[in-house]
C-alpha cells in the first residue's frame, strides 16, 4: 500500500488576513480547502493499492433471533466472487469482541455467532474482485431467520442504570428538593420525548486494510487513532506499533467516528482471510445499526418557581434505552447541572433495553436532547410565571455552578444574552403567543434558548522542530473532521514558534505521529494545541539555551532577562534591538534542527477549582403556515462566548453548523421504527430528513469576547457542539409563539399544529 504524503496545505490569504504580530486569532482560510473543491483531498475510500478486493456487509434484516443458514455455495459460485466470510470461516481473533475493559471499549458485532442482536447487524462478508461482484453475492445468500420478538420502544421494563455517559451518576440531587417545591408558588411538570436519531456524515464508514506478515497498514476515518491501534492490537493479537493507520481528511465525524467499529474490524478480518488488500464501505442504510446512534428519551421536568419568577427547585428525570448486549445511557438530564440557579436540583434515570445496535457519542451527546427538553421547560415556566423568556433566564442567572457551588472560570453568558437579543430585535417581542403574522398572512413567533458545553480536555503530544533554515515542523497526530484543524493547529503551532504560517510545515493525520488524543467532545483545539503550545515553547527555550550560554551570540547573558521569538528571530527581552535569527544560532552550534516534545492535558487543580463551560445564546424566529401547519424557520441569531477565539472565521462556521444541526434536532430528524420487525423504515436521505438549505435561510452568529485564564494554558473552550444546545430549545419555543400549541414530542410534526 502507498504511503501517504501529507499534502502541502499552505493558508489562502487575503490583504486583509496578512498576519500582524501573533498568527492566533487570524481569520485565515481553510489550508485544506483548495484540496477538497478540487477533489485533491484524499479520504480512506480514495485509496486503490495493488490487488486490492471489495468486501460488501450482508446485514441482518431482523432484529432478534438468529442466522438459521446462508446460501454460501451460491454466492461463491458467482464469477467475480472470491471469498465469503461467516461466523463459520473467518480469521480468529486474539481478544473476545464483547470484551469491555475500560469506558471506552464497547463490544463489536464481526461475526462472533450466528445470534441476531439488532436489524441491520452484520451477518457475513463477502470479498469480490469488484463492488458490484461483492454485492451481488451478498445477495445470493439468501439468509434464513429463527425469528423471535423483538423489543423496542421506551416503555418495556425499566431499570437505573449504575452509570450514565460515561461513568457519570444516574442520581444527583443538590438540595432539599421538598423544601424547594414547598417554597414555590407554582409548579409546571411536563413530559418531553426526543427520538432515536442516526449518524449521516457525508463520509460512510470505510476502511482499506492490507497485511504485510503480522503488519497492518489501514486507511480508515478516525476521531482517535491511538484509541483504534490499541484496539485493534488488542483484537488481532499483534503489538500496536505494527498498525500504521492514515486518517488525514474525515467527511464528518460527530462522534460515530471517534471508537473503532464492527465494519472496520471486518475490513481487516476480510484481508486477513484473502492475503490481499480489502476495501469495506459501508452503504448509507448500513450506518443505521452497527455504528452508534443517539438514543431515545422520555424526560419529566417539574420546576418550582416562587413568585418573583426564581427557580425553589428543578428536578429533570430522563429515561433512555441501550441495546441488550451493552451498556450506552443518553446522559440527557445532565444538562440541567450547570446552566440556571436553584438552591435544589435533582437528576435521575432509568433505562430499558431494546434490540438495536449499541447507541452512543452523538454531537453533543446528552446535552443536545436534555436541553431542548430544558429549554422548553424554562419557556413553559416563564409563560406561567408572566415573564418574558429571557427577563426569566436573567433572573435564573447562575453565578456559580449550581450544583457544585465552584466558580466558573469565566462565563459572559450575559453578554450573550444582550447582544444577541439586541441583533435579533427581541425588545420587540409580544409576551402572548399568537400575536404576530407577517404580509403573506403566515403565523410568526420568536423564541430563545440558552446554549451550554462542557470545556474538556484529553491528553494529546506533539513533536516541534526548529530547522537550520530558520523554518519549523511540528508534528501530532490530529484528526480534521472538517472543522479545520489543519489551519487552527497550523495557526497554533506557528505562533509557539514565533515563525510566519508560511514557514511552519504542519502534520497531522497519520499513527505514526505522536498521540493527538481524541477529537471529540469539542476539546481537539484545547487539547492538541495545548500539547503544540508546549513542544513550540519546549524547542525555543532549547535554542534560547543555546544562545544565551554562546559569548558569540549578541544574546550571550540575557539568561535572566529572558528573551522573545518571533518572526524567525530571538530577542532580548529587555533590549529587543539585540536578536538573533534561528538559523543564525543554529549555524554556529554546527545543528541541523532542533526538536523538543510538549504534552497537553487539562490541570487538574484547575478542574477541581472551577466549572469550565462555553455558553451562548440563541434567538429564533419562525413562521408557520396556519392551515396547513407547516413550519420554516425564518431567522436564527446565536452569539457564543467560548474563551480564545484561534480562527473566527472557522469557528464561525462551527457555530453555523451546530445551529443547523439544532433546527434538524427540532423540526427534521428521528428514524422510523417498525415496532413488529425492529427494522429501520427510513434509513436513507430520502426519507430520514435533514436541513437542507432552503430551511436555514438566514443565520447569524455573534463572537462574543471572553477571557478564561484558568481552562487551559491558551485560554481555549470547545465551539463543535454548543450551536445545538441552545438552537433547538429556540426553534421549538419560537413554534410555541407563533401557534400557542406546546408541543413536546420532538420533532415537531405538522399534525402536532393542525
Amino acid at each position: 500500500m502507498p504511503e501517504l504524503v501529507t499534502p502541502d496545505l499552505k493558508p489562502n490569504r487575503s490583504p486583509a488576513h496578512v498576519r500582524h504580530g501573533s498568527n492566533i486569532g487570524q481569520p485565515l482560510t481553510r489550508r485544506d480547502g483548495v484540496l477538497k473543491v478540487t477533489g485533491a483531498a484524499r479520504y480512506a475510500a480514495d485509496n486503490h493499492p495493488a490487488g486490492m478486493l471489495y468486501a460488501v456487509i450482508a446485514a441482518a434484516q431482523i432484529a432478534r433471533g438468529r442466522v438459521a443458514a446462508l446460501d454460501v455455495e451460491a454466492a461463491k459460485a458467482h464469477p467475480g466472487v472470491v471469498e465469503v466470510m461467516t461466523p463459520d470461516h473467518k480469521p480468529a481473533l486474539a481478544q473476545d469482541p464483547d470484551a469491555k475493559d475500560h469506558p471506552f471499549m464497547f463490544r463489536l458485532d464481526v461475526l462472533q455467532n450466528d445470534r441476531v442482536r439488532y436489524a441491520g447487524q452484520p451477518i457475513a462478508v463477502v470479498i469480490a474482485q469488484s463492488l458490484e461482484a461483492a454485492t451481488e453475492g451478498a445477495a445470493l445468500l439468501a439468509p434464513r431467520y429463527e425469528m423471535e420478538t423483538t423489543r423496542v420502544g421506551l416503555d418495556g421494563d425499566s431499570f437505573v442504570p449504575a452509570a450514565v455517559g460515561v461513568g457519570n451518576p444516574s442520581q444527583a440531587v443538590h438540595g432539599d428538593i421538598e423544601a424547594g417545591f414547598a417554597e414555590a408558588d407554582k409548579r409546571i411538570e411536563a413530559v418531553y420525548e426526543t427520538p432515536t436519531q442516526y449518524h449521516n456524515p457525508i463520509e460512510p464508514h470505510a476502511i482499506v486494510a492490507s497485511w504485510q506478515g503480522d503488519s497492518l497498514s489501514i486507511d480508515t476515518p478516525s476521531q482517535g487513532m491511538a484509541m483504534a491501534q490499541g484496539r485493534i492490537a488488542a483484537l488481532f493479537g499483534i503489538a500496536p506499533d505494527k498498525i500504521h493507520i492514515r486518517s488525514p481528511f474525515l467527511g464528518g465525524g460527530f462522534g460515530c467516528k471517534g471508537l473503532v467499529s464492527g465494519p472496520q474490524i471486518l475490513g481487516i478480518m476480510a484481508a486477513r482471510l484473502v492475503g490481499r488488500p480489502v476495501k469495506l464501505v459501508l452503504r448509507r442504510d448500513q450506518m443505521y445499526g452497527p455504528v452508534g446512534h443517539r438514543a431515545p428519551t422520555r424526560q419529566t421536568l417539574q420546576l418550582g418557581v416562587a413568585a418573583d419568577g426564581a427557580l425553589r427547585a428543578l428536578v429533570h428525570h430522563a429515561r433512555t434505552a441501550s441495546s441488550t448486549f451493552d451498556d450506552f445511557f443518553e446522559p440527557a438530564a445532565s444538562a440541567s447541572h450547570a446552566l440556571y440557579a436553584s438552591p435544589a436540583i435533582a437528576t435521575t434515570y432509568d433505562a430499558v433495553r431494546t434490540d438495536t445496535g449499541t447507541p452512543l457519542f452523538m454531537r453533543a451527546p446528552g446535552e443536545a436532547s436534555g436541553s431542548i427538553a430544558l429549554e422548553s421547560a424554562m419557556d413553559e415556566a416563564a409563560w406561567a410565571s408572566g415573564i418574558d423568556p429571557l427577563e426569566f433566564r436573567l433572573r435564573n442567572y447562575a453565578e456559580i455552578e449550581p450544583t457544585t457551588g465552584k466558580p466558573f472560570s469565566s462565563k459572559a453568558l450575559r453578554e450573550c444574552y444582550a447582544e444577541g437579543a439586541k441583533r435579533f430585535g427581541w425588545a420587540g417581542r409580544p409576551l402572548a403567543p399568537r400575536q404576530m403574522r407577517d404580509e403573506a398572512g403566515f403565523l410568526v413567533g420568536w423564541g430563545m434558548g440558552t446554549a451550554i458545553f462542557p470545556a474538556l480536555m484529553f491528553q494529546a503530544e506533539a513533536r516541534a522542530v526548529i530547522r537550520r533554515d530558520g523554518s519549523g515542523l511540528m508534528e501530532t497526530g490530529a484528526h480534521d473532521m472538517g472543522q479545520g484543524a489543519w489551519t487552527a493547529l497550523a495557526q497554533i503551532a506557528a505562533d509557539g514558534l514565533g515563525l510566519d504560517i508560511d514557514r511552519v510545515e504542519f502534520r497531522a493525520g497519520t499513527s505514526d505521529l505522536p498521540d493527538a488524543g481524541i477529537a471529540g467532545g469539542s476539546a481537539h483545539t484545547a487539547t492538541a494545541g495545548a500539547a503544540i503550545h508546549e513542544a513550540g515553547a519546549a524547542v525555543i527555550a532549547k535554542l534560547a539555551d543555546l544562545a544565551v550560554g554562546d559569548e558569540r551570540s549578541p544574546l550571550f547573558g540575557a539568561g535572566n532577562a529572558g528573551v522573545i521569538a518571533r518572526d524567525g528571530r530571538l530577542h532580548r527581552r529587555d533590549d529587543e534591538s539585540r536578536s538573533e535569527s534561528y538559523a543564525d544560532i543554529l549555524g554556529r552550534a554546527g545543528l541541523a534542527e532542533i526538536e523538543a516534545r510538549g504534552r497537553g492535558s487539562a490541570d487538574p487543580a484547575s478542574q477541581a477549582s472551577y466549572a469550565m463551560h462555553a455558553h451562548g445564546a440563541v434567538f429564533a424566529e419562525v413562521k408557520v403556515d396556519p392551515d396547513l401547519g407547516q413550519v420554516r424557520v425564518s431567522r436564527l441569531v446565536g452569539a457564543f462566548a467560548a474563551g480564545r477565539i484561534i480562527n473566527p472565521h472557522l469557528v464561525r462556521s462551527q457555530y453555523l453548523g451546530g445551529m443547523i444541526w439544532g433546527v434538524s434536532f427540532a423540526l427534521h430528524e428521528h428514524a422510523v421504527i417498525d415496532h413488529r420487525s425492529g427494522r429501520i423504515m427510513n434509513a436513507d436521505l430520502a426519507e430520514y430528513h435533514v436541513p437542507v438549505n432552503a430551511d436555514v435561510p438566514s443565520l447569524e452568529a455573534i463572537l462574543v469576547e471572553e477571557h478564561d485564564p484558568h481552562v487551559n494554558a491558551l485560554g481555549i473552550k470547545g465551539v463543535g457542539e454548543i450551536g445545538i444546545t441552545g438552537t433547538a430549545g429556540a426553534v421549538a419555543n419560537a413554534v410555541w409563539h407563533a401557534t400557542g400549541k406546546r408541543v413536546r414530542h420532538f420533532p415537531i410534526a405538522i399534525e402536532e399544529l393542525l
